[in-house]
């Protein structure tokens, strides 16, 4: 199965540990589209009033492959949530509903989309799921933008996804399941959708029209679309500085981060370690692709780092060896697909990005101004929105942009 979007390479952005208890109450009919296996409303954690699990019912999803050593395998209360499956088919997502989902007093309710590597627990209801270090600092708040927003009197949802780093077109289409749940459970006409990076670049697909043939078309049902830290013109962050996020990643290194590698091959201790299954050219992170898009035209590529050259261009250096960035645009990038694609005028887009490279432990994008992963000007990128308002750039980094205070009140201020 080809591969898309972007890993994104944080260690920081781990899963929940915990095994919850909940019990799943009786499921109902199937529906044209979905189907409601379970529905949970005890024993959850971080604040959540209820979280249900669907299946799409399209033939298009087809079971995508998880890192062997079970890295990427679902864990704690989103386990639970799963079925306590590990591994959940494609065809499963996760809606999340915040206590004030029936009496808050916004008209518009709002969806929350999380991204790679993220569960809707870590990114929006406890940044501090991951323990120290895994919210982008050294400290980390157990509360988020869902608690925020509840408490202005917003219908909050969430969706939680099978794959961490799953196919672009399954998240796309199961971000439209979701909005026209929400939309069924509250009346509401439009929703509002805020996405992050990877969930950030799928809510663009989702009202882009983006999608396969079996997929669903835009149907008219987001008023605004806000997009935290979207690569909009996509990002390369994993091949300029590839030699160290390797370390992080292939085992006989010492790495465990679930995250694809830039290259097959690397020497860890004297040998040569081959690891194509981790890599952006293996089948373990099939969204992985989705984002690539090539910015060395614009910022020069770290030539003082090991390797530089043959990571980003392909062929074997002194420690590495791979295709390079270009082998895996060709093999599923969707940046120039989605920006030809364009977003409908009666969609307004907001985007917020951060301008502060300083994400704790890990090797942060410095070839240009970026928030440690994404360059703001991708960030900000104009190409193919049609109803664009003006950028707001903090000085936050890439992972505190779903809960610092700055980011939580400006998003609210979008909303409205």
């Amino acid at each position: 199965m080809k591969r898309r979007s972007w890993g994104r390479l944080s260690a920081a952005l781990g899963l929940m540990a915990a095994t919850l208890l909940a019990t799943p109450s009786s499921p109902a009919a199937a529906t044209t589209s979905v189907t409601l296996e379970a529905a949970y409303t005890s024993g959850i954690q971080n604040g959540w009033a209820r979280v249900e699990r669907y299946k799409d019912n399209s033939s298009g999803f087809q079971a995508e492959t998880y890192p062997s050593d079970g890295r990427g395998d679902q864990t704690g209360q989103t386990k639970h949530f799963f079925g306590d499956v590990a591994r959940p088919h494609s065809s499963r997502f996760l809606l999340y509903s915040a206590p004030g989902w029936q009496t808050g007093t916004k008209p518009v309710p709002v969806l929350l989309v999380h991204g790679a590597n993220q569960t809707a627990d870590q990114a929006w209801a406890n940044p501090n799921a991951a323990g120290a270090y895994g919210c982008g600092q050294a400290s980390c708040p157990t509360t988020g933008l869902m608690q925020s927003l509840n408490g202005k009197g917003y219908k909050v949802f969430a969706i939680g996804f099978p794959h961490t780093t799953g196919d672009g077109y399954y998240w796309s289409e199961q971000i439209g399941d979701a909005v026209a749940l929400i939309r069924a459970k509250t009346g509401a006409a439009q929703v509002d959708v805020v996405g992050w990076s990877k969930g950030a670049f799928n809510a663009r697909m989702y009202v882009s029209s983006l999608r396969k043939s079996w997929g669903t078309p835009y149907a008219g049902d987001v008023r605004k679309l806000i997009l935290l830290g979207g690569p909009n013109k996509g990002f390369d962050w994993g091949y300029r500085h590839g030699w160290t996020h390797d370390f992080a990643i292939f085992p006989e290194c010492g790495g465990t981060l679930n995250a694809p590698a830039p290259h097959t091959k690397m020497v860890c201790y004297g040998l040569w370690r081959t690891h194509t299954d981790l890599s952006y050219e293996g089948d373990a992170y099939p969204g992985s692709d989705d984002m690539l898009y090539r910015w060395d035209d614009v910022y020069p590529l770290p030539v003082t780092e090991q390797d530089w050259y043959t990571t980003y261009y392909g062929g074997t250096g002194f420690y590495t060896a791979g295709r390079g960035i270009q082998y895996a645009i060709d093999r599923g990038s969707l940046v120039v697909p989605l920006i030809n694609a364009g977003t409908p005028a009666s969609v307004p887009v907001y985007q917020l990005c951060g301008n502060t490279p300083d994400m704790a432990l890990l090797h942060n994008e410095h070839t240009g101004p970026s928030d440690g992963a994404v360059f703001v000007a991708s960030c900000t990128a104009p190409d193919g929105i049609a109803n664009r308002a003006t950028p707001a750039i903090l000085g936050l980094n890439h992972l505190e942009l779903g809960w610092a205070s700055s980011a939580m009140n400006q998003v609210a201020t979008w909303l409205g």
